[in-house]
């Protein structure tokens, strides 16, 4: 039996999502040679797109939004690719649901809290000032130097808000704040990470948002995972290869490395470099050799990914807003926690999707798919469709319900971000985040300091990690 061949290059990159992708482009341009390994049958990562129904359209499963000022390399990479860009919904009324159950609408952008004594709302005020303050002050490049840093890694996101504002209500929008960035609850993640979070996202007011400069504000028609796509269709065809995980990585006394693949027609693979894609929560798939210094491989143990679902429901029609509605719901009452508007017009494709995050979530994914499917479309009749009867307006049956739960693929676990737990980010594996070992570096959208956890995150990743490798092989 003929020996197997190595495949021999300057640079493997491990992960074709965003990061790994734009890692590969930048060093393919630089002149290096490039072997990208994939786990799954696709590029993309956490970006995932698919046909909305039988009438057309795409939406997206994943990552769902950019913008044109503070995203800028996202933005450019859309401009490059020609890509139409939708401004989202931000129109109409915001269906309530309250914490007794009752539905209430209330204009785009006012308080959406399933409480809105005048108490409480003085608390969410207060609270949202007293965290603003301390993600004004927080270190950019490193969250460990910031004044606050050594108290704030000290506690957990609940405990900080109870701290403060003892009684439970504030400690709710902590919860709720957590649950729909990062998809866990306020007593899974260190205060750190969250200022540090809210303020690589250029603060909450920008991080929350649906309108210009904002998290929320535009939709790629041709949908997201189509820049992970086309970044591929840069490289050449031959370098990247899918359903390849990898096994192992050695290093070699001469600084080579050695990768080994669960693919048996790609099982070894040889590079000066490589370059780590994938969250810190996965690195314990893969086998190093000499093994990751004490502080890389306890990254893997003091960061995880969070419970973050979609089900999107697809009409014929966008009825809501014939309601007068903007596509926005917000509930604590689950499993649902809150929707936004997802509508192509120019492709006749009409949907609104749904977030499943958090504890309610988990909770909500034991069941089988078809009691998941049936409690999802109980509450969204109960919050969208009573709010439009109520209007006059009669509510159709979808003509499609797609559902994305990314705790249980395989080379995922879990979405969108890896956190960190009290302790870790003033630590030394806090500080090792980003630091090669070796002649192995890593990327990935936890490891940026604009953006993380999103798209712009993920390719400033990529774009430095590949300028690390570039200065190594000068």
């Amino acid at each position: 039996m003929a020996a197997v061949e190595i495949t021999k290059s300057d640079v493997i990159v491990i992960g074709a999502g965003l990061a790994g992708l734009q890692t590969a482009v930048k060093l393919h341009e630089a002149g290096l040679s490039v072997t990208v390994l994939e786990a799954q049958d696709r590029v993309g990562g956490k970006t995932l797109s698919v046909q909305a129904s039988a009438l057309g359209g795409t939406v997206d499963l994943g990552a769902a939004w950019i913008n044109d000022t503070n995203q800028s390399e996202m933005y450019k990479l859309a401009q490059e690719f020609g890509f139409d860009l939708i401004e989202q919904r931000t129109t109409g009324e915001d269906v309530i649901q309250m914490a007794d159950g009752t539905i209430v609408c209330r204009p785009y952008g006012q308080q959406q809290l399933p409480d809105t004594t005048p108490e409480n709302n003085a608390i969410a005020q207060e609270f949202f000032a007293h965290l603003h303050g301390f993600v004004e002050r927080a270190h950019t490049e490193n969250p460990a130097d910031g004044p606050d840093a050594a108290m704030l890694d000290s506690m957990t996101f609940r405990e900080f808000a109870d701290k403060k504002f003892p009684g439970g209500f504030a400690a709710s929008i902590a919860d709720g704040l957590a649950r729909g960035l990062l998809g866990v609850e306020a007593n899974e993640i260190s205060t750190l990470y969250i200022v540090d979070y809210l303020q690589s996202g250029t603060g909450m007011a920008n991080m929350g948002s649906d309108r210009k400069d904002g998290g929320q504000y535009l939709r790629n028609r041709q949908g997201n995972q189509t820049f992970s796509v086309r970044l591929a269709g840069k490289l050449p065809q031959e370098v990247i290869h899918l359903s390849t995980p990898v096994s192992k990585v050695s290093q070699t006394e001469t600084g080579e490395c050695v990768v080994e693949t669960k693919n048996p027609l790609r099982p070894r693979h040889m590079a000066k470099r490589v370059v780590v894609s994938i969250p810190t929560t996965l690195y314990p798939s893969i086998t190093f050799e000499p093994p990751l210094p004490p502080a890389k491989r306890e990254l893997s143990e003091c960061t995880a990914l969070g419970y973050y679902a979609k089900t999107i429901f697809v009409f014929n029609s966008a009825w809501w807003r014939e309601a007068g509605l903007s596509g926005v719901m917000s509930s604590s009452q689950g499993p649902i926690s809150f929707s936004r508007d997802s509508c192509s017009e120019l492709d006749g494709q009409y949907s609104i999707t749904c977030f499943i995050v958090g504890d309610s979530g988990r909770s909500w994914s034991k069941w089988s798919a078809a009691q998941r499917r049936k409690l999802v479309a109980e509450q969204f009749d109960n919050v969208f469709g009573r709010a439009a009867r109520d209007k006059g307006v009669a509510v159709p049956a979808p003509v499609n319900v797609i559902e994305q739960e990314w705790i249980k693929e395989q080379w995922c676990r879990g979405a969108p971000s890896p956190v960190a737990m009290p302790g870790m980010l003033t630590s030394d594996s806090g500080k090792a985040m980003r630091t090669p070992y070796g002649s192995i570096h890593f990327v990935g959208t936890e490891t940026a300091t604009v953006w993380k956890g999103y798209m712009e995150g993920a390719v400033r990743s990529g774009s430095r990690g590949a300028q690390e490798v570039i200065d190594a092989l000068e």
